[in-house]
Order: C-alpha cells, then sequence, then structure tokens
C-alpha cells in the first residue's frame, strides 16, 4: 500500500498593509523559523523557547504604532486563519485579499471582506491547499477603513468646534487646495491660533486619536497623515474627524465618551497644512471608502454655509 502523500506546507507571511492616519514609523521585527515538520513560520514574536524548531530569523521591518488593524494568522488542522484585530474603540471594516498565492485557496474567496466590533476580532477566511499533495505558500494583504458599512447618517445639527471670538473659514466644502478627495470634499478649516479650544461639536465616543506628531509643511508625501487628530463616533455611526491639533494636544482618551461642547483637544499646525487651523470633517464608511458628507453647523448667528457643494 502505498504511503500517502505529505501535508502540504503553507508558508504565512504576515504582510498588512494598513491605512487611514497611524503612528510613526518605528523599528519592528519579524521572526522566521522552520518547526520540525519543516513548515515555514512567521510571526511578530519569537517561537516558544520549548517548541522544537530551527532556523529562527529575525527580519528588521518598519512598523506603525498606531495602526488600527492588525492582521493575525493562526495554523489550525493544516490550514491557516486569517483574523482581524481591531485596536480602535469603533468598528472598522477590513479587506484580505492574496498579494502572491500558490495552491491556495481562501474561504470565503478572497478578497473577503468582514466588518470587526469595536476593540474586537473578526475571522476574515480560512486558507487552505487546493491540491494536498502539493506544497502551496501565501503572502496576504490587510486594508481597514473605519467606521461600519451599515451606518445611516442622521440629520443633526453641530455645534461650532472652537471656543473663539472671531470665526473665519480658510477653506470650505470642495477646496482646491486639499478638499478634492472623497474623505475631505466635505471638509471645514477653521482659521485657529495654536493652543485654541477644540471642542466636540457633537456627543459621541472617542474612537482613535493621535498626539505624537510636531511638525508640518507643504510636503504631502512626507507629511500628509502626520497630523495629530481625534476621531468621534457618533450613535448613528457618522464619525467626526478634528485635525492638525498641537503636539500632545489631544485631551481625551480612546473609549471616552464625550458631550457636545466639552473640549477634547488644542488646535496647533501638524502635518500637511499651510498654517495654524482646525480642519473638520464628518465621514462615513461607504464600503472600504472612507468619504465625507455634507453637514449642518450652528455658528454665531445662525446656520453657516460652508460652499456651493450640498
Amino acid at each position: 500500500m502505498p504511503a500517502p502523500p505529505p501535508p502540504a506546507r503553507l508558508w504565512p507571511a504576515l504582510l498588512a498593509a494598513l491605512v487611514a492616519t497611524a503612528g510613526v514609523a518605528h523599528a519592528g521585527k519579524v521572526y522566521k523559523w522552520t518547526d520540525r515538520n519543516g513548515v515555514v513560520h512567521y510571526g511578530d514574536r519569537p517561537p516558544d523557547a520549548n517548541a522544537a524548531v530551527k532556523h529562527v530569523k529575525v527580519i528588521p521591518v518598519q512598523a506603525q504604532p498606531g495602526a488600527m488593524v492588525r492582521l493575525r494568522v493562526e495554523n489550525s488542522d493544516g490550514a491557516y486563519m486569517a483574523w482581524a484585530d481591531n485596536t480602535l474603540a469603533g468598528p472598522i471594516e477590513v479587506m484580505l485579499r492574496f498579494s502572491r498565492e500558490r495552491n491556495v485557496a481562501g474561504d470565503p474567496s478572497l478578497p473577503a471582506r468582514a466588518t470587526v466590533p469595536a476593540r474586537g476580532s473578526a475571522l476574515v477566511a480560512r486558507i487552505g491547499a487546493v491540491d494536498p499533495a502539493q506544497p502551496g505558500e501565501f503572502e496576504l494583504r490587510l486594508d481597514g477603513i473605519p467606521g461600519d458599512p451599515s451606518a445611516r447618517p442622521s440629520d443633526v445639527q453641530y455645534l461650532l468646534p472652537l471656543r473663539q471670538g472671531a470665526l473665519q473659514v480658510d477653506q470650505g466644502y470642495g477646496g482646491s487646495f486639499s478638499h478634492t478627495d472623497p474623505q475631505n470634499l466635505y471638509a471645514v478649516d477653521f482659521a485657529a491660533d495654536v493652543g485654541t479650544s477644540v471642542l466636540a461639536a457633537r456627543a459621541g465616543v472617542v474612537m482613535q486619536v493621535e498626539n505624537d506628531f510636531d511638525k508640518a509643511g507643504l510636503n504631502r508625501e512626507k507629511y500628509g497623515g502626520r497630523a495629530n487628530f481625534v476621531r468621534i463616533l457618533h450613535d448613528d455611526g457618522t464619525m467626526a474627524l478634528y485635525a492638525h491639533l498641537k503636539p500632545e494636544g489631544v485631551m481625551v482618551r480612546v473609549g471616552q465618551r464625550v458631550q457636545a461642547g466639552q473640549q477634547i483637544g488644542l488646535s496647533g499646525n501638524t502635518g500637511f497644512t499651510t498654517g495654524p487651523h482646525l480642519h473638520f470633517a464628518v465621514q462615513v464608511n461607504r464600503g472600504m471608502r472612507l468619504e465625507s458628507i455634507p453637514f449642518r453647523m450652528l455658528g454665531p448667528r445662525g446656520e453657516l454655509r460652508f460652499g456651493d457643494r450640498r
């Protein structure tokens, strides 16, 4: 009787492409090792000291401490379970896809999407061999977008997000400098000196913050996505973004419930910007697409208008 074929060798590379604003890049490590069955493994932690492994290799990589989602791959009965771990205090949507594959398939088929609850995890797909008699290998890419794609915005009047006397709008809806992409099309830039009190325009839960950037400039490649900010999740699933805050200017914590009018930070001049101001936008997830939406806001003399794009 012939011997059974050898098990498929699946080589998972934990390659996660993370979107949205994240922390300053820092040096990280990926560990690569081979177990006693000849299967190659990758992980962000070294193998257990008692494990029978050989050829442990340390690979330096660039990591993002503020990543909103992390890819976790676990070996289970000859297959690999791909999990998405949400680091935010609000839901996110993820998409998992192969960046390289040979003799493997996903269940469900990739690309696959999943909605991951606040600070929770979701199994996105099971990766297994197509032909168990042949070796297989794959790399995965995981993208994440903040917000639940099933959110339904309600008609709400927002409060002014600044505590100051004179009101000046530097850039409104569809501004040609930086409000042309879907995420910022309906954003508003309020002129504000560094240190001006930033207020919650609507009640919600602090979903995400960035607090450690300290530079600004007009080089989009260098400074884009490098602004301090607070993201607040509202009860209808929409999210308000308060950006360009001063270094260590965030005054709330992730997971905290805030009320409309409550101080959440101090304005500043960080990221891709021409000068001090507060960037405010209401955003929704439209199915792996983060988009800004028009909003109504109450000013000192009644409802404000920010442009013709309604």
